[in-house]
């Protein structure tokens, strides 16, 4: 899918089509370049409706908790 820059103000702006649109306004992105391209990336997803989300789980739900993993042998920084 193709697309155009823009200027807006001092600035460059990309408009994103509809079809590529961004699922929440309500959050911050970050930008960042590599090489020609540029990603564009949510910085972090607000916890909006956590509350319900843990109310999802089923009440059995890590009822025997979680298998002990052990210590890892890692090697030395």
């Amino acid at each position: 899918m193709r697309t155009r820059v823009f200027q807006s103000g001092n600035s460059q702006a990309v408009r994103i089509p509809k079809e590529m649109q961004f699922e929440r306004l309500d959050v911050e992105y970050e930008i960042e370049r590599q090489g020609d391209a540029i990603i564009v990336r949510p910085v972090g997803v607000p916890l909006t409706n956590i509350l319900d989300r843990f109310a999802a789980f089923s009440d059995d739900f890590m009822v025997a908790g979680r298998p002990d993993q052990g210590i890892q042998e890692r090697d030395a920084l």
